[in-house]
């Protein structure tokens, strides 16, 4: 069965730069950057500029990632964009970043998996590589989160950030080489530990859900890290158990940036130095689908991933939704 690898990789990040004490001060919240820190490892997160986008921050990072790996717009046959805030209900995100990139040939949807929506497309895409249905396939991972968070409530608000990741696909010819496996999973009796209760069939908007902020960001952090943890090391042995390996085989993970502690315990957990994980939170939060290929991006481009590499990948978002990935680089 045919193989796929990542040819290219990109990131877009807003201009606007925002440290822990801007935020305090233009937002009023009731915290410090030490507060900040010490719980989640943030230092500063993007903000979008008013009139960008999701689809805008896509296709910056989708460019970015074809001229990598030499291929043109027109030759993609899919697009898959992992979000939870597209540009509008619908269509899709990924059919307004197929118009700005002129994709024309490229069949195009988006994945809602929250966090793990990067993963998870990258996954789809990789199955249509495998049964032979595409060979040039663009993943991305995109959100605004910032426009959807809580700026009253300062456990949630601080921690993310506005990004986008992508990532090109394509089959790869080597026996010896690609993403080695990939694995999801759901559990559906934790959608209430993080979600946005109002917006949509459930709860439309209405005078009731926009006074309760019901169409932000809920978190209950506790059990989030708890789960996080949890399932992330389980995952993780998976795909090196699946494929023959053990964590100490592994040269590098690239990790969903949501929280430095949650990422050190995992780690401690897998028996996997921290050293050989890529950390980027401390600069650009929690930018949730966008996280693990703009993390990926950061490690390809300061050439920290050699050829042979063993790669572990893993995310983890509302749902709850999670997954890994194991690859030879």
């Amino acid at each position: 069965m045919q193989r796929s690898r990542i040819v290219g990789t990109g990131t877009y990040l807003p201009a606007r730069k925002v440290t822990n004490d801007e935020l305090v001060k233009e937002f009023g919240i009731n915290t410090s950057d030490a507060w900040i820190r010490e719980r989640t490892g943030i230092g500063a997160r993007r903000i979008a500029a008013p009139d960008e986008a999701t689809s805008d921050m896509a296709t910056a990072a989708s460019r970015k990632a074809l001229e990598m790996a030499g291929i043109a717009p027109g030759e993609l046959e899919m697009i898959v964009v992992g979000t939870v805030t597209p540009d509008m209900p619908f269509p899709a995100a990924a059919t307004f970043v197929q118009a700005k990139l002129g994709a024309k040939k490229a069949v195009c949807f988006d994945v809602s998996a929250a966090c793990a929506g990067s993963l998870f497309a990258l996954a789809i895409a990789d199955s249509f590589v495998r049964n032979g249905t595409a060979k040039k396939l663009l993943v991305i991972g995109a959100e605004l989160l910032t426009r959807i968070s809580d700026w009253k409530d300062r456990a949630t608000c601080v921690l993310f950030g506005d990004a986008a990741g992508a990532m090109v696909v394509v089959p790869e010819t080597r026996p010896d080489r690609g993403l080695l496996s990939t694995h999801l999973y759901t559990d559906g009796t934790q959608t209430n530990i993080l979600n946005i209760p109002g917006g949509g069939s459930l709860k439309p908007f209405s005078p009731e859900v926009w006074e309760k902020r019901d169409h932000l960001i809920k978190m209950n952090g506790r059990e989030v890290y708890k789960t996080a943890v949890r399932v992330l090391e389980a995952a993780s042995r998976e795909a090196l158990q699946h494929n023959g390996y053990q964590p100490k085989d592994v040269n590098y993970v690239i990790a969903h940036q949501a929280n430095l502690r949650i990422l050190d315990a995992v780690m401690k957990r897998l028996e996997i130095p921290l050293e050989k994980c890529e950390v980027n939170i401390d600069q650009v939060g929690n930018t949730s689908s966008a996280s693990v290929p703009l993390t990926l991006d950061q490690a390809n481009r300061a050439g920290k991933l050699k050829d042979g590499d063993l790669v572990l990948m893993m995310a983890i978002g509302g749902g709850m939704a999670w997954g890994s990935a194991l690859m030879r680089w």
